[in-house]
């Protein structure tokens, strides 16, 4: 049959069989090739799943952000942001509890915006990056995180991500298990304490945003512009924080900014931590490892509820977003419409997630994360 028929059927399947993800809830098995597209065949003549690097050409098509669409994000972010700490502000003067309980929802408003930030860092949000660096730079004031050392952090992250040659800035630390049979006692332990969920998941967002993000810390000798962000940054907050006592006293900032912020923060170093361990996750030494495998394979793609996807920005479809960045937030759905292959990659559930919390090692010969007990038997 002429080629071309043959992209025009493929094209006709793959209308017929799309599949909304959000919708759905679960991988469609077909795998139609997109209209258009070059199928990639093996020596068999069936197709062949394309390369993580094959897939750029494909994503490049995504990249391109909607003015309007972004503009309604903002203002379907930020709008009902300032309206609950609007709301939380008048309910000071009856029950704590309701207070607290519009604190929480605050907090996930406030996610959600960090990830409007994360966009920004990425140069997503807008068409113009000099846009992209104004509005991140102000989300950072709201965020308590300087802009632009959290997009150089973040970028290491992403040129690194699953490198054991590498330890760089905005991981989480992974040790093999050789790696950690040759610490001392000493050292097994603060790697221990570093790994359990108590400190993960509960002390150290409280450190990371309230404490190391006040300085530059790992880029104080890498350029002023760390320590502008970081300074200017923390003079926004100053001056929130300054014209909330002066109007409301210390009620506003115990019972919404703490609360809020403190929620932020723990969803957000959980988000991170379960796009990258999780049982099939990738980890290479540094002869063998390949950035984009990397980024499609070494990155899950956790199936969350609607509203909270709708919370974290579809940041849950974690292996597209590192492997094409330059993707609005928005069109990561519109990706997985289109290519169902990429919709049955690292899929986890909430309960799968939490099998992560006690995978602490990797184990190179196995090419798997294990816990500490598992470690001892290998």
């Amino acid at each position: 049959m002429h080629p071309e028929v043959w992209r025009v059927v493929g094209g006709l399947r793959q209308k017929r069989n799309r599949i909304s993800i959000a919708r759905m809830g679960q991988a469609p098995l077909c795998r139609a090739a997109t209209l258009g597209e070059k199928s990639l065949k093996d020596e068999s003549g069936l197709s062949a799943p394309r390369t993580a690097r094959e897939w750029l050409p494909v994503l490049a098509q995504y990249r391109v952000p909607l003015k309007g669409r972004t503009l309604w994000v903002i203002a379907n972010t930020l709008g009902p942001f300032v309206g609950l700490w609007a709301l939380a502000w008048w309910s000071l003067q009856g029950p704590v509890i309701l207070t607290l309980l519009l604190s929480v929802v605050i907090g996930f408003f406030l996610m959600r915006l960090f990830c409007l930030q994360h966009d920004c860092g990425h140069g997503s949000l807008f068409a113009s990056r000099r846009t992209c660096n104004i509005v991140g730079g102000l989300l950072g004031v709201v965020t308590i995180t300087p802009y632009a050392v959290w997009r150089e952090v973040h970028d290491r992250h992403h040129r690194h991500s699953g490198n054991l040659a590498v330890r760089d800035l905005g991981e989480i630390r992974t040790l093999t298990i050789e790696e950690y049979r040759a610490r001392t006692p000493l050292g097994q332990l603060s790697y221990r304490i570093y790994r359990n969920p108590v400190f993960l998941f509960v002390l150290a967002p409280f450190l990371l945003f309230f404490l190391q993000n006040r300085i530059p810390l790992g880029l104080m000798k890498e350029g002023r512009k760390f320590w502008i962000s970081t300074m200017s940054t923390n003079l926004g907050i100053a001056l929130v924080l300054g014209a909330m006592y002066a109007f409301g006293g210390w009620a506003p900032i115990l019972l919404i900014f703490l609360p809020s912020t403190t929620i932020a923060a723990f969803a957000g170093v959980w988000t991170f931590y379960v796009h990258h361990q999780f049982e099939g996750a990738h980890f290479e030494d540094g002869d063998h490892w390949q950035v984009h495998e990397a980024a499609l394979h070494g990155s899950s793609q956790v199936i969350l509820p609607g509203w909270l996807q709708w919370m974290t920005a579809n940041i849950s479809l974690h292996h597209v977003h590192h492997l094409y960045s330059r993707i609005p937030f928005y069109r990561l759905p519109e990706v997985l419409d289109d290519h169902p292959e990429l919709a049955a990659i690292n899929r986890l559930s909430m309960r799968d997630s939490l099998a992560g919390l006690r995978m602490n090692l990797w184990d190179p010969k196995g090419r798997r994360l294990v816990s500490f007990a598992e470690a001892r038997s290998l």
